[in-house]
């Protein structure tokens, strides 16, 4: 037997950088005090081979390339963001903080697949075989075809696999998986890697979805290295504040669907429920008549979500001005006020910013520029923008307002909410469709935005 070959590296437990010798900062997340040493194995070639595919290569156009059938994990909204249901053999990494509903949902997902007849394995390094249970009493998901095993050794999860072959298998959670082959302690970098990467080759092998539940750090990543984000297939976040009802989950990587993807779930006293209407969830409390309140309709995925920006702007008594932004980057915040201030004459320079997207949902995509001009502006007049009006489109530095994708799925869904009055960029798309009923304004600078809005030229402040 080839004897193996040990050597040890300095690994960044929040990333999963490794370096020859101890640093303070990692050079890659910039952590402070968070490599540890760990033992690194130089695998004997009769290892390495059992952690391989053994096919023989071929052409591409000679591979047989079938997907298969989908299967359903009983949530529409659950559907959605896998782009369709289960691929089998695919991977799927869950993360979220803690108590934000992980363990509750796949639960649920896996009591909705047992009551098809479908076999399926819950793996738990966390709770007892009793807690599970009464989870399972509380949700009402007790089925004869949910199997649990209680086991954190990875050698003996993969027996538990291969004797029961079930049709789908969760592990809760990854950071608990356990190798006596590898001297470093549960939850370091080199256990989570090699726990996640021979799971993941079984469930390929054995054609049978996997997931895999992982802790978050307290910037909100996963905690490990950054390369299980690349074993899998699928990476999912659950999104919102603990103190809110509902859940996001947001899809960051899908090698089998559209990439950011978003469901929405309610937590409930028996678990989450799915919200098959988000615009309708994140609008029910919008205050009408409110300076400084303006519905964009924005793309999450492939569905358009209509959400509610609200902006508060006063007179600043400190010597720099206080920018404050939650559910949109701060540094495009602060481009557009200053755009305001050069462009359309808003003396915003000694004035305090405070802007939120309401309900705690967080948007990233440029065509929330218009809609943030417009709060800001309303804010600073004190003139509440028509309740019945949307407003989306992307900001340029000099003003000028940029087309953005798929116009005419939002005015749809802004229609379908009851709203009949829609701004947008004046850039036209070929072959461009737009509903009948929909009052449409275009406009090509934020000056006609403010224009339109804000005809009353007395209103500008000093």
């Amino acid at each position: 037997m080839v004897p193996q070959k040990i050597k040890t590296l300095f690994f960044c437990q929040n990333c999963g950088y490794n370096s020859p010798k101890w640093l303070g900062r990692c050079p890659s997340c910039g952590e402070w005090n968070q490599f540890v040493e760990e033992e690194v194995e130089t695998l004997s070639h009769e290892r390495q081979e059992t952690r391989t595919f053994h096919e023989e290569t071929m052409p591409i156009t000679s591979i047989t390339a079938y997907e298969g059938e989908r299967l359903s994990t009983g949530f529409a909204e659950m559907d959605r963001i896998l782009g369709g249901g289960l691929v089998c053999g695919s991977a799927i990494l869950v993360g979220g903080d803690p108590g934000i509903g992980k363990s509750t949902l796949l639960l649920q997902i896996f009591h909705k697949l047992a009551e098809r007849n479908h076999k399926v394995l819950y793996v738990t390094g966390e709770e007892s075989a009793r807690q599970i249970k009464l989870r399972a009493l509380r949700l009402g998901t007790l089925a004869e075809q949910l199997f649990v095993t209680v086991e954190i050794t990875l050698e003996a999860i993969i027996e538990q696999i291969q004797k029961l072959l079930p049709q789908a298998v969760v592990v809760d959670s990854i950071q608990t998986v356990y190798s006596p082959l590898l001297s470093s302690a549960p939850g370091s970098v080199s256990q989570v890697r090699e726990g996640a990467g021979k799971l993941i080759i079984l469930a390929k092998k054995l054609n049978i979805p996997l997931f895999l539940i992982g802790h978050v750090t307290k910037d909100g990543s996963l905690a490990g290295p950054k390369v299980l984000e690349h074993m899998v297939d699928t990476v999912l976040y659950f999104e919102a504040d603990l103190g809110h009802t509902y859940r996001i989950i947001r899809s960051i990587k899908n090698r089998f669907g559209p990439t950011n993807e978003i469901g929405v779930f309610e937590m409930r006293d028996r678990g989450l429920m799915e919200v098959p209407n988000p615009s309708a969830f994140f609008l029910a409390e919008r205050p009408l008549g409110a300076a400084g309140s303006v519905v964009v309709p924005s793309m999450e995925g492939t569905r358009p979500i209509l959400i509610e920006i609200q902006s508060l702007v006063s007179p600043s008594y400190l010597g720099v001005p206080r920018r404050t932004t939650i559910g949109v980057d701060h540094n495009r915040v602060s481009l557009l006020v200053a755009v305001l201030d050069k462009i359309a004459g808003l003396s915003l320079s000694n004035h305090d910013v405070y802007l939120n997207i309401a309900g705690g949902i967080r948007a990233e995509e440029p065509a929330l520029d218009l809609g943030i001009i417009a709060s800001l502006a309303s804010s600073f007049y004190g003139v509440p923008i028509d309740p019945q009006t949307v407003i989306f489109g992307e900001v340029g530095l000099t003003g000028e307002v940029r087309g953005i994708s798929r116009m005419e799925e939002r005015i749809k869904e802004a229609l379908r909410m009851g709203f009949s009055r829609c701004i947008m960029p004046k850039t036209s798309v070929a072959g461009e469709v737009f509903p009948k009923g929909a009052k449409v304004h275009r406009v090509s600078t934020i000056r006609e935005l403010m224009a339109l809005l804000f005809k009353e030229k007395s209103l500008r402040k000093a």
